[in-house]
C-alpha cells in the first residue's frame, strides 16, 4: 500500500514538473528568443515605433494580470476548482500562441491582441499552478520540489529552443519562425496534459463567507494587507526597492533579442543560442548566489547581484561586438537568477512571524501592478530616440540604434536607483517593532 502511494505521489509531481517544462518553453520562444525579435525586426512593425508598441504589448499584459490576481487568488484558496481554472487559462495561452502563426508583415493589430491573450493566459495559470503545490508535498517538502520544478522547467526552455533552432538554421525565412509558434504551442499543451490526468486536488474547498463573491473576498484581502503592510517600514521600502530594481530586470528580459537584433544584426538562430547561453547561465548564478546569500547574508547578496546586473548593462551600452554581446548576456542572466531568487529570499526576512503566505501575496501583485512602467518607459525612450534621430536626417538603421542604446541607460538607471534605495533597507526582521499581533483568523482568510 505505502509502494502504490508513494508510485501515486511520484507520478503527480512528475505532472506538476511537466507543466513548468511547458510553460518554460512559452517564455524562452514567445517573451525571449523568437517573437520577440519577429515582432520588432521590421516583419510585423515598422522599425520606427516597434519597440515602444512592444513594451505597450507588455505592460498591458502585465496590468491586466495584475488587476486579475486578488480575484484569481481567492479562487485558488477557496474552491477546488484550481485544475479547471488552469486548464482554462492554459488553453488560453496554447491557442494565442499558436494563432501568432498567422500574424505577418504588417498585421500590428492582431500581433499585438494575441500576444496579450497568450501572456494574460500564461501569467494567469502560474496562479493556480502554484496553488497545486500543496497537494503534491508536504510543507517541509515544498522547497525541495518547487525547485526542482524550477530546475526540469528551465531544461525545457532550452530543449524546445534546441529543437526549433535547427529548423529555422535549414528552412529559412519567416515562415520557419511563424510555424516555431505552432510547436511552441503544441509543446506547452502537450506537457501540460500529465497535471491534468494525473493529478488530483487533496484539499477540500473552503466555503466562501455568506454574502461574498470571489471578486470582493480577494479585493478585500488585498486592502486588509495593505492595512497591515503600513505597520512593517522595513518591508515598506524593500517594497519600494524591489519595484524599481525589479523594472530594470524585466526591461532586460523583455527586450534582450530586440537589441541583440538591432545592435549587431543577429538573426533568428544566433537569438536562440543567445537565449539559450542566459538560460544555461541563469542556472549556476541560482546555485552561486543562494551560497553567497548564506555566507554573507541576503541582503549583500542581492546588492552584488543587482551591482553585476548593472555592470552587465553598462557593457552592453558601450558593446561594439556581437561576440561581446553573448559575454555580456551569460553575465547578466548570472547575475539575474540571484536578483529573482535573493529578492524572495529577503521578503522571508522582513515579513512578519505567521504572515509570510499574505505578505508573499502582496509581493507578488505588487511586482505585477508595477511591471508594466518599466518595458513602457523602455519603448518610449527607444521610440522617441529614434525618431528626434530620423528628424535630424540620420540613418534608419543608425537613429533605432541610437535609440536602443539610449533606452538600455534607462534600464541602468531602474538598476542603480534601486540599488542605492536598498542600501537604507535594514535586513534584520521588522517583526519585532511592529504594532500588529498576528491575526489567525485573518491569516486563515489570507492563506
Amino acid at each position: 500500500m505505502e509502494e502504490a502511494l508513494a508510485k501515486k505521489r511520484r507520478r503527480q509531481r512528475w505532472a506538476w514538473y511537466l507543466y513548468d517544462f511547458g510553460n518554460s518553453a512559452y517564455a524562452a520562444v514567445i517573451l525571449l528568443a523568437v517573437y520577440s525579435a519577429y515582432f520588432h525586426g521590421q516583419v510585423v512593425v515598422n522599425a520606427e515605433n516597434a519597440s515602444f508598441l512592444w513594451g505597450l504589448s507588455v505592460g498591458i499584459a502585465m496590468l491586466m494580470v495584475a488587476f486579475i490576481s486578488p480575484v484569481l487568488g481567492a479562487i485558488a484558496d477557496f474552491s477546488r476548482a484550481k485544475k479547471p481554472f488552469l486548464f482554462g487559462f492554459t488553453l488560453i495561452s496554447c491557442i494565442f500562441t499558436a494563432m501568432l502563426f498567422f500574424v505577418q508583415r504588417g498585421d500590428v493589430f492582431i500581433g499585438m491582441l494575441y500576444f496579450i491573450l497568450a501572456e494574460i493566459g500564461y501569467r494567469s495559470a502560474q496562479v493556480f499552478y502554484n496553488a497545486l503545490l500543496p497537494d503534491i508535498a508536504s510543507h517541509e517538502e515544498m522547497g525541495r520540489v518547487s525547485g526542482a520544478g524550477w530546475a526540469i522547467g528551465s531544461a525545457g526552455g532550452v530543449i524546445c529552443l534546441f529543437i526549433i533552432l535547427p529548423l529555422i538554421m535549414i528552412f529559412k525565412g519567416p515562415l520557419m519562425v511563424r510555424i516555431s509558434f505552432l510547436i511552441t504551442a503544441a509543446y506547452f499543451a502537450l506537457s501540460s496534459l500529465p497535471i491534468f490526468l494525473w493529478l488530483k486536488e487533496g484539499s477540500a474547498p473552503t466555503p466562501l463567507p455568506k454574502g461574498e463573491t470571489y471578486l470582493s473576498v480577494g479585493f478585500k484581502r488585498l486592502i486588509s494587507t495593505f492595512k497591515k503592510v503600513r505597520h512593517f517600514g522595513g518591508f515598506i521600502k524593500f517594497m519600494i526597492c524591489f519595484l524599481v530594481y525589479n523594472d530594470g530586470v524585466i526591461m532586460a528580459l523583455n527586450f534582450a533579442s530586440i537589441i541583440g537584433a538591432v545592435l549587431f544584426g543577429m538573426e533568428q538562430q544566433a537569438l536562440i543560442i543567445f537565449v539559450i547561453l542566459v538560460q544555461l547561465t541563469n542556472v549556476a548564478g541560482a546555485y552561486v548566489f543562494g551560497l553567497m546569500a548564506d555566507r554573507m547574508g541576503g541582503k549583500r547578496a542581492l546588492m552584488l547581484s543587482i551591482a553585476v546586473m548593472f555592470v552587465a548593462i553598462v557593457m552592453m551600452f558601450l558593446a561594439q561586438s556581437q561576440g561581446f554581446f553573448f559575454f555580456i548576456g551569460g553575465l547578466a542572466g548570472f547575475a539575474m537568477a540571484g536578483i529573482q531568487s535573493l529578492s524572495r529570499t529577503v521578503v522571508g526576512m522582513l515579513v512578519p512571524s505567521g504572515q509570510s503566505a499574505e505578505f508573499y501575496g502582496f509581493f507578488s501583485v505588487a511586482g505585477q501592478a508595477s511591471s508594466f512602467v518599466g518595458p513602457t518607459v523602455y519603448g518610449w525612450v527607444a521610440t522617441s530616440v529614434t525618431t528626434w534621430q530620423l528628424k535630424q536626417g540620420m540613418e534608419d538603421l543608425l537613429a533605432r540604434q541610437q535609440g536602443q542604446r539610449m533606452a538600455i541607460l534607462s534600464i541602468g538607471v531602474f538598476l542603480l536607483v534601486g540599488l542605492l534605495l536598498l542600501g537604507a533597507v535594514h535586513e534584520n526582521p521588522v517583526r519585532k517593532s511592529a504594532k500588529l499581533p498576528v491575526d489567525g483568523k485573518n491569516l486563515a482568510q489570507a492563506g
